[in-house]
């Protein structure tokens, strides 16, 4: 026992004949600081943060070696250097028009303690490097209370980053039973056409299609740059903001940077997974953005700001480089912002940008596929025996074709795994799957249920899909293949067009839905999107066409126009073409065999349609033979002709080149009657 009221514990180690336990060791040597259970190895850590930290590992710190002084920027930097000027460049982003300089940023996760990264320490030195370059001068104090504070910057996180943010702070954030990250975009679940503005200056006056049929609506400069400020001091109160540095389009001699800042982890992992991910040793040279995304879109616009119809707002200023997202969480949004911008900077390059899909054969033979909703794109596309280039949005270069973007965006209402395996099995971890809903206990997608809305969503990269072709760059396309769901049941299955003739389709982007009115009648109802994708494009459809029949006679390729849709009669009398016999239609398209086929011409529209094709029932190829009335099938034909005539005359009038020859022949290529 201890005297003069001072304990001593000296217990050495020995084994209870009883239990066989080992004994707790509490003398203390002097060299050991803390007592240990020596039952087992003692870990290398002195507290419970220290432990946390040793669960990850940092060999996947970014360490890129430099390599050359001529590489960039930012090659001969060292790495705390080059992080500062990082930071630097994210502020600069941030700044308000109102002050000088940009917010105080530094990395990391500001709920985050101890020794949250291996980054840390580089991180707080770089943000004291980033404020010296920042502010010149003496300290100013007429400053707002956001100047004051630090805004954290989550910057380029990986996905399991990404789930745990939301998971923890955005409510409606749940993990799915295949690994998906659920989420929910808020009020709006799709995209807002009536609130998009493209400012109208100098720059854009003369290069964009303005006025009727446009979906370019104007704003000014001015009330841009109100929404700009809006979103930025909104984005700059907040404690911490996501900011993804990433690439548009594959060709690297075409591609193009962006910085998309924003407020949910949601949206950082969406354009994650639908931009081109860089390397880490791209990261180190991504220098400036060509473009920037502000999405605020969690905090309204003033709807008393002049040309704001509603507290949505999507304003694309193409001067400044600068897309501002105000009112909407959809993030829908961004992808076809930054498609609205490539369809304005590619052409500009002499290069044609496509609301496409594209697939390749084993022979380099590539094909593109144009079709509005229920068309067929996605599946005729996605061809388990070709390689997927990609599922939307491309380009055609002197290079050949390159797909936009890093990943694709597929429709989930109604997925099926026998039906779209492919599809079904990409929605794992990683993906993104939007306004679904799911069994509250197992998680289970039930892609059947609209509870939410209709426009359920996933989003995943690319190289989730097996037979995608990395990287998404093609040789030039040998087919064009316009597909159109006709439930007017007058379009033959398959035409050969003429270069004229696929302008002027490519131009109508025909396709007939069947819409359902309230007395329960259903009835065809024709739908006519410019170029396959009105809401997108910027120049005027004419230019696009002019540009897609160039490259066509150019490089030898071929159009199509595909009837996915009935036959025998429209909708309500006649039947839906077989998608067996579609695709023997296609397959016979990327062979060749389609070529070499004898040709009869249609009325009207004067379509050239085969006679006979394998594995497709002769009768069919014409669709008047399908007809057992034969007066109402001329009635609908010309009915479909003259919708046709009406949706061109916004066309009708624009002028390419020096005279209207090319106007003329296009028109010529319409139906006649």
């Amino acid at each position: 026992m201890a005297t003069n009221g001072s304990s001593n514990f000296n217990f050495s180690r020995s084994y209870s004949t009883n239990s066989r336990l080992p004994l707790i060791q509490t003398h203390i040597p002097e060299t050991e600081a803390v007592c240990h259970d020596d039952s087992t190895h003692p870990i290398k850590a002195q507290t419970i943060d220290e432990l946390h930290s040793l669960q990850k590992k940092k060999t996947s710190t970014p360490s890129t070696p430099i390599r050359s002084p001529l590489a960039g920027s930012f090659s001969n930097l060292n790495d705390l250097e080059r992080h500062a000027q990082k930071l630097q460049s994210i502020s600069a982003s941030l700044a308000s028009l109102t002050r000088e300089t940009g917010p105080r940023v530094v990395s990391g996760d500001p709920a985050s303690k101890g020794t949250e990264s291996p980054n840390k320490g580089r991180a707080a030195a770089a943000a004291a490097v980033d404020q010296h370059h920042l502010h010149h001068g003496p300290p100013k104090f007429n400053v707002s209370d956001s100047a004051l504070k630090f805004t954290h910057v989550l910057y380029n996180l990986s996905p399991a980053e990404l789930y745990e943010q939301a998971i923890k702070y955005e409510k409606g954030s749940f993990v799915t039973s295949t690994g998906a990250l659920a989420t929910l975009s808020g009020a709006k679940t799709g995209r807002s056409p009536r609130d998009k503005r493209v400012v109208k200056d100098e720059t854009t006056e003369n290069h964009l299609w303005w006025g009727k049929g446009s979906p370019n609506i104007e704003m000014d400069e001015e009330t841009f740059l109100i929404n700009r400020e809006r979103a930025v001091d909104y984005l700059n109160s907040l404690e911490k903001v996501f900011v993804n540095d990433q690439f548009l389009n594959w060709d690297p001699e075409h591609r193009i940077k962006v910085r998309i800042v924003s407020a949910r982890a949601y949206h950082s992992l969406f354009m994650h997974n639908m931009c081109i991910r860089p390397t880490f040793e791209e990261l180190e040279e991504f220098g400036t953005p060509d473009f920037t995304i502000y999405n605020a879109g969690q905090f309204p616009c003033n709807r008393y700001t002049h040309y704001m119809t509603s507290s949505t707002s999507i304003d694309i200023n193409l001067s400044r480089k600068e897309m501002v997202i105000l009112g909407t969480q959809y993030a829908g949004e961004m992808k076809k912002g930054l498609f609205s911008l490539m369809h304005y900077l590619m052409p500009l390059r002499n290069i044609l940008s496509l609301h496409s899909g594209c697939n390749m054969g084993k022979e380099e033979d590539v094909a593109l596929f144009f079709g509005l909703s229920g068309t067929g794109k996605t599946t005729l596309s996605t061809d388990p025996n070709r390689y997927l280039i990609g599922d939307d949005e491309h380009c055609w270069s002197e290079n050949g074709v390159s797909n936009i973007e890093g990943g694709c965006y597929a429709k989930c209402i109604d997925l099926a795994k026998d039906k779209e395996p492919e599809i079904w099995n990409a929605i794992k971890f990683g993906t993104v799957v939007e306004n679904v809903v799911f069994d509250e206990y197992n998680r289970e997608v039930d892609y059947t249920d609209k509870s939410v809305t209709e426009n359920t969503r996933a989003a995943y990269p690319i190289e989730y899909i097996p037979n995608a072709k990395i990287p998404c760059v093609a040789p030039h396309p040998k087919n064009v293949i316009l597909l159109a769901c006709d439930a007017f049941g007058v379009l033959p299955p398959v035409s050969k067009l003429s270069l004229a003739q696929t302008m002027y389709h490519f131009i109508s982007g025909y396709t007939a839905l069947v819409a359902g009115t309230e007395d329960g009648i259903k009835e065809p109802q024709a739908t006519f999107s410019a170029c396959f994708g009105a809401a997108f494009i910027m120049m005027h459809p004419t230019k696009y066409a002019a540009m897609l029949a160039e490259k066509m006679q150019q490089h030898g390729a071929t159009g199509w126009l595909v009837n996915t849709g009935w036959s025998g009669g429209r909708y309500g009398i006649g039947n839906r073409i077989k998608l067996v016999y579609t695709r023997k239609i296609i397959d016979a398209i990327h062979s060749g065999t389609l070529l070499d086929a004898e040709y009869t011409k249609t009325d009207v529209f004067g379509l050239e349609m085969p006679t006979a094709l394998e594995g497709v029932p002769s009768e069919i190829l014409n669709p008047e033979n399908t007809w057992s009335d034969k007066e109402a099938y001329k009635e609908t034909l010309l009915k479909l002709a003259s919708l046709f005539k009406n949706n061109f005359e916004v066309f009708a009038t624009y002028k390419i080149g020096e005279d209207q020859s090319l106007t003329e022949e296009i028109l010529s290529a319409g139906p006649i009657f």
